[in-house]
């Protein structure tokens, strides 16, 4: 199981979660992962590394093959409808009629899960959406963006604790990736504990508080997105210097730095960990060899770094 704090409290809980098919690839192996209620968790991997999959195990549209799912402490298979209720929804693809208005079907959604009306909070919603003044559209008429939208108002409709967002922003150009990113973070500041996959490296940066990386069906990590960066991420530092070099001199062999192909540039990546970075004296040693600096310039690992790292280092 994936630890987490003591006084973190789990809403969603996964054990020794698989799924595999007769004819196919396994499509999960024993995933384990408690998610926090209130918390943002980004769940990062290639495209069929199990992510859809494992978010349809859990909203009861798959059936795992062993394993055990519980969501507010309600089984997923022995107590379904109170466990669903708690579930919001938001597939990748955009599955919506085409002749409904946008007020009718968040309210068919609300009636579906047994809530009674509440035009108050689905007017909210709506706006929350910038969604209000296409509320008596039909969904034929609507963009791309505002559908994907919409399926955020079906998935909210009933009021859920937590909601799944499969690859939300497929697609989607960047500035309204941008103004979903800021709506997943209102949402969470209402109470919302928020689970999404993808595949885009800058989506999981953005807004997540926990990573967990996921491929070929196996939860790889799962970890705070800043601590993860910080125990996983190197430092470069490049050396920009005067005139170009054929070869790096002798007495900087000791830094493994690497040569640029137009010789102007030496890189070094070290671990920021350590005490002792080495940093001091390979600037010495630089000097000592006769080489001019023109500049320095430190950078860090993004996470697209670290998660190219780790697939590669699981292969």
């Amino acid at each position: 199981m994936v630890p987490r704090e003591p006084d973190m409290q789990a809403i969603v809980s996964i054990s020794n979660l698989s799924k595999f098919y007769t004819k196919g690839p396994r499509a999960l192996e024993n995933v384990s992962l408690d998610i926090a209620a209130g918390e943002i968790l980004a769940l990062l991997g290639p495209n069929g590394a199990g992510k859809t999959t494992l978010i349809s195990i859990i909203c009861g549209i798959v059936n795992a093959s062993s394993g055990s799912v519980t969501v507010g402490g309600h089984d997923i298979i022995k107590d379904f409808r109170k466990a669903r209720q708690l579930i919001g929804l938001v597939p990748q693809e955009l599955t919506l009629g085409a002749f409904d208005t946008v007020w009718n079907t968040l309210c068919f959604s609300r009636g579906l899960f047994g809530k009674k009306p509440d035009p108050a909070y689905l007017e909210r919603l709506l706006k929350d959406l910038s969604l209000w003044g296409k509320k008596d559209s039909k969904l034929m008429a609507l963009s791309g963006g505002m559908k994907r939208r919409v399926l955020i108002g079906k998935a909210l409709s009933h009021e859920p604790s937590v909601l799944f967002l499969d690859e939300p922003t497929a697609g989607v150009d960047v500035e309204l990736r941008k103004d979903m990113w800021a709506l997943v973070r209102h949402l969470r500041e209402s109470g919302v504990t928020i689970i999404l996959t993808t595949h885009y490296i800058e989506e999981a940066e953005a807004i997540a508080d926990r990573v967990g990386v996921i491929n070929d069906g196996k939860l790889l990590l799962v970890d705070d997105k800043q601590a993860l960066m910080h125990r996983l991420g190197k430092r470069q530092l490049t050396v920009e210097l005067e005139k170009a070099i054929d070869e790096i001199p002798a007495p900087l062999s000791p830094w493994a730095l690497e040569l640029s192909t137009e010789g102007n540039r030496l890189v070094y990546t070290y671990d920021p960990r350590n005490t002792h970075t080495g940093v001091a004296e390979l600037l010495r040693a630089i000097d000592d060899s006769g080489l001019l600096l023109k500049d320095l310039v430190t950078s860090k690992s993004s996470l697209e770094d670290i998660f190219i790292r780790l697939v590669k280092s699981k292969a």
